[in-house]
């Protein structure tokens, strides 16, 4: 798709239907109108440029699991869904290693960040060792809260990836458009998902939760409400299979502000006090994660505090009591840097068949490109100066395509050359 013709396409029939709906007789009237629709910059802006650096990468899932971080039971997991040589995103490491140690916390990074992973494998591996160990049956260990159901469907398709051959770990998606009987469920599956077979270990009806509470359990907050309520559900709190709460996760906690916190918050201390056990102990581990929740470390702890009732700590200069986790990003390369390429020689690149030999053959040249050693396009690519140029401006914003290109080459006109 040729993002700048599309931008232009839309924007210029948005204008053509306003002219079309504001018609005016006066002509010299209309002739401004039509002026004004056709120029002002407050119709329609874009297209938008955004491209934030790389996450840092740190240890593998194997290496936590050597490390004794994850259960060694976790390797079983392992497979193209879940590759355990991988490395993981820093941000995602530093969670699994706070979240192994007990504490409960804050994942802040980005879409796109691998936060899902952040509070799930850690789950995934303590149910891993409770079947290791012979103790695995029914009940739910972690609660898994969505503001939306879309949110939750998304869950149960990663969910029947990464358990597709472990059938001993249970989930099950529990919200107004859960079926009532087994039948109704399966049925429901097979319309939503042709061709897809039914894993043995997702449950998709209301009974079967009732009778067999799964591991994972996924609603959101208002049906949470529900079931706290209905004596019908009270086997996914307490009775034979209760017991058992280890976590609660709340996706998207940014979205509980205000009067919905409260509630939320309300809500909350309920559910810890229906699932308490025999001992006392009423608590479980609190995790939220969030895109957008914000900058500012001892708000954001004070807020999950505030929401879960249960302790967040940051300790400035103390990361073993940091409960916040943020993302960290790959430096800007700051030199050496090769070239400029300029216009010319990136629209000569997006016109090779061979891009990368393309990269390699116009860096051939030059002594600062030939210091960097090897024939790597991707690093030759990103320590070339207009490149990094580039980079270091969208690190800070999505920027607008014509101004990034007014800025980036200055002396060539039109938006459409710079597209390289």
């Amino acid at each position: 798709m040729d993002a700048i013709a599309t931008s232009a396409l839309l924007s210029a029939t948005y204008r053509r239907y306003l002219r079309s709906l504001l018609p005016v007789r006066d002509p010299a009237l209309a002739t401004a109108l039509a002026g004004c629709i056709a120029t002002s910059p407050l119709l329609t802006k874009g297209p938008l440029l955004e491209a934030t650096p790389p996450y840092r990468t740190g240890a593998s899932l194997r290496d936590l699991i050597g490390e004794g971080v994850l259960d060694p039971a976790f390797a079983r997991l392992g497979g193209p869904a879940l590759p355990l040589d991988r490395p993981l995103y820093t941000h995602q490491e530093q969670a699994l290693r706070k979240a192994a140690a007990g504490r409960n916390l804050v994942v802040a990074t980005g879409t796109g960040s691998g936060k899902t992973e952040s509070f799930l494998l850690p789950v995934l591996s303590a149910l891993t060792a409770e079947h290791e160990a012979g103790a695995l049956g029914p009940g739910v260990r972690a609660l898994l809260l969505y503001p939306m159901n879309a949110l939750a469907n998304d869950q149960l398709r990663r969910l029947r990836r990464l358990l597709a051959d472990v059938p001993q770990i249970t989930f099950g998606r529990y919200t107004g458009d859960t079926p009532e009987r087994p039948a109704e469920g399966a049925s429901l599956f097979e319309s939503l998902n042709p061709g897809e077979p039914r894993l043995p270990n997702e449950l998709l009806s209301r009974q079967e939760m009732r009778d067999g509470p799964p591991h994972l359990l996924l609603t959101n907050y208002a049906m949470l409400e529900y079931l706290l309520l209905r004596p019908a559900d009270m086997e996914l709190f307490e009775g034979k299979h209760g017991g058992h709460w280890r976590f609660v996760v709340l996706d998207e906690a940014h979205v509980y502000d205000g009067a919905k916190a409260e509630e939320v918050g309300m809500l909350l201390r309920r559910l810890r006090e229906r699932v308490g056990r025999a001992d006392g102990d009423a608590t479980f581990q609190a995790i939220a994660t969030s895109a957008t929740v914000g900058d500012h470390p001892r708000a954001v702890v004070n807020f999950a505090t505030k929401l879960f009732d249960a302790p967040f700590d940051w300790v400035d200069g103390d990361p073993a009591h940091q409960d916040l986790v943020s993302a960290q990003r790959v430096d800007i390369p700051a030199g050496p840097l090769w070239g400029p390429l300029g216009p010319a020689g990136y629209l000569a690149l997006a016109a090779s068949a061979d891009p990368a030999a393309a990269v390699a053959g116009r860096a051939a040249d030059d002594p600062v490109a030939a210091g960097l050693g090897g024939r790597d396009a991707a690093l030759l690519l990103s320590r070339e100066q207009t490149m990094a140029r580039l980079r270091a401006l969208l690190a800070r914003s999505p920027r607008p395509f014509a101004d990034l290109a007014a800025e980036m080459f200055a002396d060539v006109d039109g938006p459409r050359a710079e597209a390289a």
